[in-house]
């Protein structure tokens, strides 16, 4: 997978102490990369940063918030990141409408600082910005990445808002077609819900579940008919992995320094009961109730993406269906909390090892059925 493009690069990810951060840090390790981090200490305890020990793979793990210029513009100087991937965020939408301005100041602050850092070092480098599927105005179809921006809520509004951040710093200072000059290569990755081990964070479905399972209390859930573009975190993160790949290596990469839509296949929509149902038969045991909240955010019922460019433009596709995946994710937290003691770095890279052996498998009978 991604052609050996990341052995012996250095690369600097921002959030990796995050869910997704600590996830791509390790396979970015495994890929033979030099990685730096910078990040805020976790924001949960457990955390996949630490139960992994993810420290121990950093050449350089900054603590510091990602709208401080200086730290940021220091710690950049020094690792000089031949890819950044932009990771550091608010990441909850519940935590997004009780906080409205933090979220809209990390996310849309946060991003036009690593951009307007990358503007100043003047130097060459493949930027992948994260940002969420929150971001498009919401809608009955699939989402594509030409769909409108929009935001019924403050994450998904800061995430729409992020995504015009990139869009005018790639056409104000790295326009595509002068890349050959300022050699900054800017794209954008959008992503559905992703479920996985060593997520710990409040107010998410398959946390929330995991709490409820190790405590032997009933699941509370506010939006069992909610449906969303579930996946697991490896699926997305080898499409953050592949794009920056053909960007590092690309000999035209402007077709590429655009928006782009990792999520799963088309498949038969699945909601949050369903979800819930299945992570709890994974389990073996468990049991949940619909709960109204009348002061809870107000969400899109339906969410979808649109990855025909993805499949079509980078050959990517996921390797894990969505049972595939909670098999994954449960399984991840009963070695975690049934295992003594836990190697869950070990774990981390079973899952990465097993999904890159799927995919490469897809990717043969892909290219044998042309």
């Amino acid at each position: 997978m991604f052609a050996d493009a990341f052995g012996q690069r250095r690369v600097l990810v921002t959030g990796h102490t995050g869910f997704k951060g600590s996830w791509l840090t390790i396979w970015l390790k495994r890929l033979g990369a030099e990685v730096s981090g910078f990040a805020l200490a976790p924001a949960t305890g457990p955390s996949n940063f630490v139960t992994s020990r993810v420290e121990d793979l950093l050449v350089e793990d900054v603590r510091a918030d990602v709208r401080d210029r200086q730290a940021l513009a220091a710690t950049v100087d020094r690792c000089r990141p031949e890819v950044i991937f932009h990771l550091a965020a608010q990441p909850i939408v519940r935590q997004g409408w009780l906080e409205p301005l933090e979220t809209f100041d990390i996310n849309v602050r946060g991003t036009a600082t690593v951009l307007d850092v990358v503007r100043s070092a003047s130097r060459p480098c493949v930027v992948v910005v994260i940002t969420s599927d929150k971001c498009y105005e919401p809608g009955p179809c699939a989402h594509t990445e030409a769909d409108r921006l929009g935001g019924t809520e403050p994450y998904g509004a800061s995430k729409a808002a992020a995504e015009v951040v990139v869009a005018a710093y790639r056409s104000s200072y790295f326009p595509t077609e002068l890349v050959g000059t300022h050699g900054v290569r800017l794209a954008s990755a959008r992503a559905g819900n992703v479920i996985g081990g060593g997520d710990w964070s409040a107010d998410r479905i398959v946390p929330d579940l995991v709490r409820a399972l190790v405590g032997g209390t009933e699941l509370q859930v506010r939006s069992p008919g909610a449906v969303r573009p579930w996946q697991h975190v490896l699926v997305p993160l080898s499409g953050y992995l592949e794009l920056a790949a053909r960007l590092l290596t690309g000999s035209d990469p402007g077709p590429l320094c655009g928006a782009w839509n990792f999520g799963p296949r088309v498949a038969p929509d699945v909601t949050v009961g369903e979800l819930v149902e299945a992570a709890i038969t994974q389990w073996g045991s468990g049991s949940w109730r619909h709960v109204h909240d009348r002061l809870a955010a107000h969400e899109a019922p339906y969410l979808g993406l649109d990855i025909t460019k993805a499949t079509e433009a980078l050959d990517w596709a996921p390797a894990w269906d969505l049972y595939t995946s909670v098999a994954a994710t449960i399984d991840w937290y009963r070695r975690f909390y049934l295992k003594e003691p836990a190697d869950m770095r070990s774990a981390c890279l079973d899952d990465i090892e097993r999904y890159m052996n799927t995919s490469t498998r897809g990717a043969l009978v892909r290219g044998a059925s042309r």
